[in-house]
């Protein structure tokens, strides 16, 4: 078939990668433009941009999806099928609607659970034991679209949520090229979601990073590694900024407050709303990352001290 790919996280690479390789006729790769990034601002191009251009595939990179003459430049190409993976922005009906056989959207989930921008934090945050990938079609209502195909995996109870969008990544790649050849044969049975079953993942924001010690250790432990790389956990000590990258649950129970430190000889394990936490790798606000045991060589903190 001939196919036009819109992507633009990594999260889309082994989809466009497996798919290049694949027997089907790839017309483009679009992608977002290139932006500035980092501390010096410096304009860069996104994963999918980089690894288009890597394949020698042609690339598309419009400021929007509404320009006349993009759609235009597009539906020249006279694409069978629209392939979406991570693009980050909705796809015109006019474009969707010239395509034969319309639109292939790869989503990180087993929807309706977790419609929106984050569902692979969500998954983690909400202790969930297994997740998955569906291909689905394009609607205009986000992640509302009949389903095609799904696959199911479990979460690993150490998992971030770096390390399972990766593993989603691929699963997700080969599902999406199952569904393509299911389409192309005329075998997809397209259904409809259940609604009843519908659960949102908006977006994370900054301060959902913030670990609140009154609450259980799974809880803050769901959170360090749902919220990791980005936006990142994090807590006060002595009103500076203390970024959690790496942390445990500890079967301890303590009469201290939750927030204060119950031991700090070979590292810090906190008092929490139920059970303890052990802080094992943190970052304090304009200093680089260490272990909890070789931050509290150059910063001594006092047992009871209280983390905010």
């Amino acid at each position: 078939m001939k196919i036009i790919f819109f992507g633009s996280d990594i999260f889309a690479c082994p989809s466009l990668k497996k798919l290049s390789n694949a027997p089907h006729n790839l017309l483009a790769v679009v992608t977002q433009p290139d932006k500035p990034a980092g501390r010096g601002q410096k304009t860069t191009a996104c994963p999918a941009a980089r690894l288009a251009l890597e394949l020698k595939l042609k690339l598309v990179q419009p400021e929007t999806l509404k320009d006349k003459k993009t759609l235009e430049t597009l539906s020249a190409l006279r694409p069978d099928v629209l392939v979406v993976v991570a693009y980050g922005k909705f796809l015109p009906q006019s474009l969707i609607g010239a395509c034969p056989k319309r639109a292939v959207n790869l989503h990180p989930s087993l929807l309706p659970k977790y419609r929106g921008a984050a569902p692979i934090p969500w998954a983690i945050l909400n202790g969930d034991k297994k997740t998955g990938v569906t291909t689905m079609a394009i609607s205009e209502e986000m992640d509302a679209g009949d389903i095609y195909l799904q696959c199911e995996t479990t979460i690993d109870e150490a998992e971030t949520a770096v390390h399972l969008e990766n593993r989603l990544s691929e699963l997700g790649a080969d599902l999406l090229l199952k569904t393509l050849e299911a389409m192309e044969k005329g075998r997809l049975k397209p259904r409809p979601q259940d609604s009843s079953k519908i659960v949102l993942a908006p977006k994370l924001k900054k301060e959902d990073g913030h670990l609140d010690f009154s609450q259980p250790a799974e809880k803050l432990y769901n959170r360090v590694r749902a919220l990791n790389p980005w936006p990142g956990t994090f807590c006060y000590l002595n009103k500076k900024m203390l970024k959690v990258w790496e942390a445990a649950p500890v079967k301890m129970q303590s009469q201290k407050p939750p927030g204060a430190v119950i031991e700090n000889r070979e590292g810090l394990i906190v008092a929490c709303g139920q059970g303890a936490f052990c802080l094992l790798e943190v970052q304090l606000e304009g200093k680089k990352k260490m272990s909890a045991k070789e931050f509290l060589k150059g910063h001594p903190v006092e047992m009871g001290t209280e983390f905010k």
